[in-house]
């Protein structure tokens, strides 16, 4: 008898997943079309410049992206800024890898306070649309794909549950779980929405400091792992460290008032 349960549940949540999938294609299908007419909306280029208007797959992507972009950035300032914006939001809402390049390239472009904020905030509104998608058809995908990993990380968010805010400081600053399973599971595991939002733009403010430095110099670098020194990853970690730092005191004095 439960052993028939279990075969039409399965065949159940098959058949969700598959749904699931459906629906987030077709999310992401639209999204594509919205990326085409940023292009489309762009300044006319001529036909050697056209090919490097793409998303940077590698650090001599960036570079020609940068040169072709700082050509246009004064005269179609912000037609320039958004379409670096929308490819960055969309990198981030689907969980595609490519955007520590924009990060570079909007050190590159702009002055360090404009490119922090906008980084910050790309990385943020995408976390967030990567966050809601995730919450409206992906819990059965995240709980079917990665079920061992979704388990062990809830049972750390609920030992910091009582400092949620700087458990996700430390997530954004360190490279312990990838942005992009940050990003599916939250919903999944209780993480509330405005914590994960504003933790994700305070987060990922210190790593974005060194990529900010790296675009100012980014027509000499030959590898995107140049970026990050042994000295940059040394502050970054001890700023991640002192984020975890209150929650580790709170646990200890609950601990404390328990015995």
């Amino acid at each position: 008898m439960s052993c028939c349960t279990g075969v039409a549940m399965s065949a159940d949540e098959k058949k969700a997943t598959k749904k699931s999938l459906v629906i987030v294609v077709g999310i992401f299908v639209a999204s594509l079309v919205t990326m085409c007419y940023v292009y489309a909306i762009f300044p006319e280029l001529n036909a050697s410049e056209k090919q490097h208007l793409k998303i940077p797959r590698d650090i001599q992507d960036a570079k020609m992206l940068a040169k072709v972009l700082d050509r246009y950035k004064d005269m179609y300032y912000f037609e320039v800024m958004f379409g670096v914006v929308v490819a960055y939001v969309f990198l981030q809402t689907f969980a595609i890898p490519g955007s520590l390049f924009l990060s570079i390239l909007l050190g590159f472009l702009y002055k360090f306070p404009i490119a922090l904020f906008l980084i910050c905030f790309c990385s943020a509104l995408g976390a967030t649309l990567c966050y809601t998608l995730s919450n409206l058809v992906g819990r059965r995908l995240i709980r079917h794909f990665w079920p061992k990993k979704t388990s062990e990380w809830s049972k750390h968010v609920e030992e910091y549950r009582d400092s949620l805010f700087n458990y996700m400081l430390f997530l954004r600053m360190t490279p312990i779980l990838p942005n992009w399973f940050i990003n599916l599971a939250s919903p999944v595991i209780g993480v509330p929405l405005h914590i994960f939002a504003l933790g994700t733009f305070c987060g990922v403010a210190p790593p974005s400091v060194i990529a900010i430095q790296a675009g100012k110099t980014l027509q000499k670098m030959t590898s995107s792992s140049e970026a990050f020194s042994w000295t940059s990853m040394g502050i970054l970690m001890a700023c991640a460290c002192a984020s975890l730092l209150p929650g580790l005191l709170k646990n200890k004095f609950k601990h404390k008032k328990v015995a």
